[in-house]
């Protein structure tokens, strides 16, 4: 890190404790939002101040910490910007254990996953195809996937919040495949619904058709289909579609996650038109095998931005997790907490926050609107800024603020929302060129919802300084 870097963190961290005494307090229009949505002013953390450095505007609870729900997404995802840097890329290793004759892989094909968190269908398709361009058009013993890069606990989906079938519920993988989710399309004709089920999954049967429901309401459309996953090899559907919803997708994590890696490379590799005698299985890469080709993902600015834009919980794990595998030898979340607390220690002093999974998907998370104003400074003047601010939806346009309709391309923040937890934290573009961060956060167990409300009115109030 340069020696001038370092120095500008030093004289932000300065600013942080010499000026706040000049903060105003919350603006009327802040606190008629509160008094209107019922949101005690105590359970409520505001911060807004030049994004260059500077007297904060509004310090109201700054000091407080308060659980950050997917805000906790920027540490990460700044965290590694800057210790992987932007062009890191993901590699999967592929391996034969035998030689290639005449078409035949004699020997196992062995797929080395190393936490790649963008190995969608798309790319994985793409990853077999580089292996029939090897010569390799059927395999005489097994897909063998090894899965050693990551040691993870025993992970239940449902434990959360009771949604297993939720995709932000799924749980990281070393060779992680399409997010381990599968998308379910229903659609309307001829007295039935026809039912598509995206990616094909080896030995999984859905049904063709669900019975439709006449009526002229849609409502509550997937508990009418009374989906019963039992068997995650053969779902059934017990209810009905609703005709009247038209043509409708279901996004859902497969009940049986730690088969869908298993099942999805196998209806692959059969879909390209390859052969295999064994099966598709778990297993170690043979000691001292060279791997054939290395499958790269795209790189780490561009994995930041989907994560940040929509909020993907297990693609901000795998970042997480990557921290401690290249940076100690092994993915391990404990070790990942380990490596972004000492990257915060020495890139701003003082205690980090508390992180548990690097995707603020826990209630177990915490940190304040001050170190949140720290890393949104800190990231604002460093090489890294047009990274890290392009990542963040911007209002009313893309990502999980697209649906806003005030100050439309105003800001560019990072939301966060759990059941008793809502907040937003990034930049607002001021008069004049001027940039301000954006600091709200809210936590309450009825009322944390107001701040939706409250983030037109900052960001306009803001934009005016």
């Amino acid at each position: 890190m340069p020696r001038w870097y370092r120095l500008a963190c030093c004289l932000l961290a300065w600013a942080w404790a010499s000026a706040q005494v000049l903060a105003q307090p919350l603006p009327p229009e802040v606190e008629a939002v509160l008094a209107q949505g019922e949101l005690p002013r105590d359970a409520l953390t505001v911060l807004v101040a030049p994004a260059e450095g500077g007297p904060a505007r509004i310090a109201h609870r700054i000091d407080a910490p308060v659980n950050p729900a997917s805000i906790a997404k920027l540490a990460t995802t700044f965290a590694a910007l800057e210790l992987l840097g932007p062009t890191y890329t993901w590699t999967t290793p592929v391996y034969f254990d035998g030689p290639v004759r005449e078409g035949v892989l004699q020997g196992n094909l062995v797929l080395k996953g190393q936490g790649d968190p963008q190995l969608v269908v798309e790319r994985l398709w793409l990853l077999l195809h580089k292996v029939q361009q090897l010569g390799v058009r059927s395999i005489a013993g097994d897909i063998v996937i090894d899965r050693s890069a990551f040691a993870l606990p025993p992970h239940d989906p449902a434990a959360f919040d009771g949604q297993p079938l939720r995709p932000y519920n799924a749980s990281p993988d070393a060779l992680l495949v399409n997010y381990k989710a599968v998308t379910l399309t229903f659609t309307p004709e001829n007295g039935s619904a026809r039912v598509r089920a995206e990616p094909p999954l080896a030995g999984v049967q859905w049904p063709a058709t669900v019975p439709v429901a006449t009526g002229n309401g849609c409502g509550d459309w997937i508990t009418a289909l009374a989906a019963d996953f039992g068997n995650p090899a053969q779902v059934r559907f017990g209810g009905r579609f609703p005709a009247a919803c038209g043509e409708r997708v279901w996004q859902l994590a497969f009940p049986d996650p730690a088969g869908y890696t298993l099942r999805a490379v196998a209806a692959m590799w059969s879909g390209i038109g390859g052969q295999l005698r064994g099966q598709v299985r778990e297993g170690l890469v043979p000691a001292g095998l060279k791997p054939v080709l290395e499958f790269a993902s795209p790189p780490l600015a561009e994995v930041v931005r989907d994560i940040n834009k929509y909020s993907n919980n297990v693609m901000a794990q795998q970042v997480f997790l990557t921290l401690s595998l290249q940076l100690r030898g092994l993915g391990t979340f404990e070790g990942s907490r380990e490596v972004l607390a000492e990257w915060w220690r020495g890139r701003f002093g003082g205690e980090p926050p508390h992180t548990e999974n690097g995707s603020g998907l826990s209630r177990n998370e915490s940190i304040t609107a001050r170190q949140l104003g720290q890393l949104l400074q800190a990231a604002w003047v460093s090489p890294l800024m047009p990274d890290l601010a392009a990542s963040l939806p911007a209002l009313g346009l893309d990502g999980t603020l697209r649906r806003q309709r005030q100050n439309v391309g105003l800001a560019h923040l990072k939301t966060g929302s759990l059941s008793d937890v809502s907040g937003v934290a990034g930049y607002v573009h001021g008069q004049q060129g001027r940039r301000w961060i954006l600091v709200a956060i809210a936590n309450h167990p009825r009322r944390a919802s107001v701040v939706r409300n409250l983030v037109p009115v900052l960001v306009e109030w803001a934009a005016r300084q």
